[in-house]
This record gives structure tokens, sequence and C-alpha cells, in this order.
């Protein structure tokens, strides 16, 4: 496998490329990043190029130039406008026309036979009557008043669904939120506050997604010949009081109405990238991916419980509870 790698500076960008560049069956990788230079040391076998995947001539350059150079046969699309803050025309034009214009380039490319997308479990509908269990069959939301970060999502995915049955292999995944720093994860910015607020009278059942695991089922993904959708669901399963619970946060349930403005008053003094809106129905009512089709097909099972956002008080005891336990 000789791969191309967009959105290559993130944190996911860069622990796939370090798995993938430590295989066997990967002899060479391209990373795409919009920084000018490399965020840190590569590899021998990584090539690193900047581009501005919004512009289309960039794209061309990229596909037509650099992948037929390296001979690239294998595309995987990461790179999103990660702030919900933002919106606009720019904003939309790194999430859905880049990524029309990377699929446009890829496919009858002379080399190039797989495009695997990572998309987001967060373009599924939450209702009252949604199944607690969401396969790649469930209803998807179409609510024209969410915001742009999650329409953004969901055009992008559809537009490549479009292209399934052609000459090109394409996988979409609908990975689970990840939660790790700088990842764009809406709850990893939720519990970063000292006090989380929740809606009264709801304990919704949240699934998350390790680093680790969200690497091994692009992998997977790149390696198979297997097109469609997956979900891919992480190994942590728990409601909501139970991930406050577990990052040692103050839990105080409050009206539903009141949460929206409290966080957006919260956004607007703190800077912080937590949105309710984008929250309220996962908050509400829930819903878990069902990664079947991704263990059947691709062979991914989740196994690497996320690592939970500690209190530097709590990691100092825990620590010290830790060296007292080995000492005795």
């Amino acid at each position: 496998m000789r791969a191309l790698v967009t959105g290559a500076t993130t944190p996911l960008g860069r622990a796939l490329v370090d798995t993938l560049t430590s295989s066997n069956d990967c002899s060479l990788v391209l990373a795409v990043g919009h920084e000018a230079k490399p965020v840190r040391p590569w590899r021998d076998n990584v090539v690193y190029r900047c581009c501005d995947l919004t512009r289309g001539r960039e794209v061309h350059d990229l596909i037509c130039g650099d992948a037929v150079e390296h001979g690239i046969d294998t595309v995987v699309h990461m790179a999103q406008h990660r702030a919900t803050r933002d919106s606009g025309r720019k904003v939309h034009a790194l999430n859905v026309t880049a990524t029309r214009e990377l699929l446009s380039r890829c496919t009858d490319h002379p080399a190039i036979r797989r495009f695997v997308h990572r998309s987001f479990a967060e373009v599924y509908a939450l209702e009252h009557a949604t199944s607690d269990l969401l396969d790649e069959d469930a209803a998807l939301d179409f609510d024209p008043e969410a915001p742009q970060w999650l329409r953004d999502r969901l055009e992008a995915d559809l537009m490549v669904c479009a292209h399934f049955g052609g000459t090109l292999q394409i996988a979409v995944l609908r990975c689970a939120e990840i939660l790790a720093a700088d990842s764009g994860s809406q709850l990893w910015d939720y519990l970063s506050s000292r006090v989380c607020l929740r809606p009264l009278g709801f304990d919704p059942m949240l699934n998350v997604l390790a680093l680790e695991d969200a690497v091994t089922a692009i992998t997977a993904a790149a390696r198979s010949t297997h097109t469609g959708v997956f979900n891919i669901p992480g190994a942590d399963t728990l409601p909501l009081s139970r991930v406050i619970a577990e990052t040692v946060r103050l839990d105080i349930p409050v009206p539903g109405p009141f949460l929206a403005p409290l966080y957006g008053l919260r956004r607007w003094i703190a800077g912080f990238e937590f949105r309710y809106d984008l929250n309220l129905r996962r908050f509400h009512f829930g819903g878990v991916i069902d990664g079947s089709r991704a263990r059947r097909l691709l062979g991914y099972v989740p196994s690497h419980p996320v690592q939970w956002p500690r209190a530097w008080w709590r990691l100092l005891l825990e620590r010290l509870a830790d060296s007292r336990s080995d000492a005795g």
C-alpha cells in the first residue's frame, strides 16, 4: 500500500501516519496538511505536502502530480474544520467542496483504487422513537436548522456515498466521537469545565471512541476491499452521569430550556467550543451505533478504553495511591 492521508497534522492524522508507516504492508505515506512545514519530524517513508484543499488547482496538482509521482493507490480523507463556532463559505469549502474535488480527482485515476472517508456518527437523527442501537440504515439528520458543523458533515457523507458502485472502492466510516484533546471533540470540551450541566430528568447512553481504536478502524478500512458505510463504535458505552463522574466533575441537572443559553454564555465569555444546540438530542435521547458490519467485514472490534480527562489534583492522588500500593 502507498497511501495519501489528508488531515495528517491532526492528532488522528499523526497517529494514523505513524501506524501505517510502521506496518509491513505500507511502503510510503503522502501526508497532507495545511501547515507550511511538518509539525514534527516524520519517518523516512513519509513525504509531507502542504496543500490548501479548498483550492481546486492545488488538489489537481496533489492528485495528478504528487500522487502519480509516488504511486499512491489509497486515499484516506480526514480533513475537516474542527471548530464549531466557525461558519460560512470558507468552512463549507473545506468540509464539503474540498471533499467533492478530491473525490472527483480520485475517480478514474490511473493508480488510486481505494478511497476511505472519515465521517461522523453525529449524522444520525436522534428522536423519541429512535432505536437505542443505530445501524447503517438508520435515519439521518436532515434538520435545516442544525448548526453548520453538522450540516456540512452530513452533506460530505452523502456526497461520498453517492459515488458507491463505480470503479473506485469507497468506504465511509461513521465514527463515534473521538474523546481526545485537540480532536474537535464536543464531549472533551464539555468535560473540561469543573461543572457539567446536564438536562434534568435525562441520563442518555453515550458511546465514545479512543484514538487508538479510530486508527485501527481506518487502517483496516484502507487495507480492505469492502465498500459501503461502516459504523465505528468505541469500547466505552455509559450514561452521561457516569461520564461526568469518571472525569470528577460536578454534575448539576438543569431544566433543558436553560442549557443552550447558559452554554452559549460560557462559550462567549471563555471561548469554549461546546455547543448545547449541537448536542441537545443526544443529551436527551442517546443512541449508540451498531458496529457489527465493521466487525464482520473489516475485522474491527474496539478494544481501547478512552483516557478520561482528569483534574490535576485527582491525577496526583491516583499517582500517590499507586506509589503507596507499589511500596506495600
